[in-house]
């Protein structure tokens, strides 16, 4: 199979045949994706027949536990790692401030951090708060027209006393996708590590992260299919070298040692239903191999539905000059989350496409930084139009159709 069957992925997500839902089209998926059959199916099977506290002998307990352990496993061969590298919490803003806490105990007067503006204010505003202990933070700044960031100006930020360098995968309001490999080739090369923000890009399709290089990646589950929890990769040499930030006793386990609370269990245990689904997919598709192998074939029939179907829209909105689309022009660079600044408020336009059946966001979605550093009025806010890969053509159409009777 060449494509991607949007029937078959459409009838994994229970949403499709949702009578409330009917009519209307799903374009607000960068604030959350609807959740896919296998993680509903575990994650009811889990509050019916293993809530009870996991790892004790008897057998509710003992599955309950097998099911957590199975979802570290399988979505760590999935990206690539190794199983104790990847960790869950609450969000991904609770595990980046987590993160930020240790390296605020490790690091050294002097030391620096260098930020984005680029950035949801998850991966940003931790680590600037390190400013109040003394830290130095250093901002990468975006070109305000295109909202890109440039290779170049990062190199002049770095030098020997920088030890963090954090940035979005793709921002949920430029949507366009940073070259993380030579991004953190660059920062490597300084002697500093790494924290990718993958929010905005996961749902896009997972990536090898052991492949891509940085030291720190953060995804929310919530946003790929699956229950309302952080994902967090930190490599092995990283995390053991940053302080414990668990229980004294769970400190020689990886996994543990930056989940200062109790993990959610029916949620962890319900995550390997994102695995189940990456492998429907690909048995669907005839993609074979490794986990990380038939990941890398979903992601790329994925990444090539969106990229197909979002071309027409960057051209629509491109084309009207009573708006500023946001972002590249070109769908291969970006990820389908399309920001529009309107003459009006982006709220007062979405109210306007829910008339039209159309599900859609206004305001600043927590990237007010990047907003402000392109001249945008934070009090209008911008139209955030996103989407996924079991979005459809006929959606496209309605969208498009909502947009001309509504701008």
């Amino acid at each position: 199979m060449t494509g991607l069957d949007s029937d078959f992925v459409r009838a994994q997500f229970p949403a499709f045949v949702e009578p409330s839902l009917q009519g209307q089209a799903f374009f607000e998926n960068a604030g959350g994706s609807y959740t896919c059959q296998p993680v509903i199916d575990r994650l009811e099977r889990f509050y019916r027949q293993r809530k009870v506290q996991p790892y004790a002998p008897y057998e509710a307990s003992r599955l309950a536990g097998e099911e957590m352990d199975e979802a570290r496993r399988r979505l760590s061969a999935m990206l690539g790692v190794a199983e104790d590298e990847l960790s869950f919490g609450p969000s991904t803003t609770q595990n980046t401030y987590v993160l930020a806490q240790a390296f605020r105990q490790w690091m050294q007067p002097g030391d620096a951090i260098i930020v984005t503006d680029q950035d949801h204010e998850a991966n940003s505003g931790p680590w600037r708060r390190l400013a109040e202990d003394g830290f130095e933070i250093r901002e990468w700044k975006i070109d305000p027209v295109s909202g890109m960031l440039r290779l170049d100006q990062l190199e002049e930020l770095l030098d020997e006393r920088v030890r963090l360098v954090c940035f979005p995968h793709c921002s949920n309001i430029v949507g366009a996708i940073n070259p993380v490999v030579e991004i953190t080739a660059a920062a490597h090369a300084a002697g500093a590590f790494v924290c990718v923000d993958g929010v905005s890009y996961a749902p896009h399709g997972f990536v090898n992260v052991g492949e891509m290089g940085p030291d720190i990646y953060l995804f929310s589950a919530y946003k790929t299919y699956g229950p309302h929890q952080g994902v967090m990769v930190i490599r092995r040499e990283l995390g053991e070298m940053l302080p414990n930030q668990g229980h004294w006793f769970n400190g020689d386990a990886l996994y543990k040692r930056f989940t200062p609370a109790g993990p959610d269990h029916a949620q962890v245990a319900a995550s390997a239903g994102m695995a189940d689904y990456y492998d429907s997919l690909a048995e669907h598709h005839g993609i074979t191999g490794d986990p990380a192998t038939r990941t890398a074939g979903v992601h790329d029939l994925m990444r090539a539905q969106e990229t197909a179907l979002l071309q027409p829209v960057l051209d629509y909105l491109a084309d009207k000059n009573s708006v500023r689309l946001i972002g590249p022009r070109e769908a291969s660079e970006k990820a389908p989350t399309v920001a529009v600044e309107l003459p009006g408020s982006g709220e007062e336009a979405a109210r306007a496409l829910a008339g039209h059946g159309i599900m859609a966001g206004g305001g600043d979605f927590y990237g007010s930084r990047p907003l402000r550093a392109m001249g945008v009025d934070l009090d209008k806010g911008v139209l955030r139009l996103s989407f996924v890969h079991y979005t459809d053509k006929s959606e496209i159409g309605k969208l498009l159709k909502a947009l001309d009777a509504s701008l």
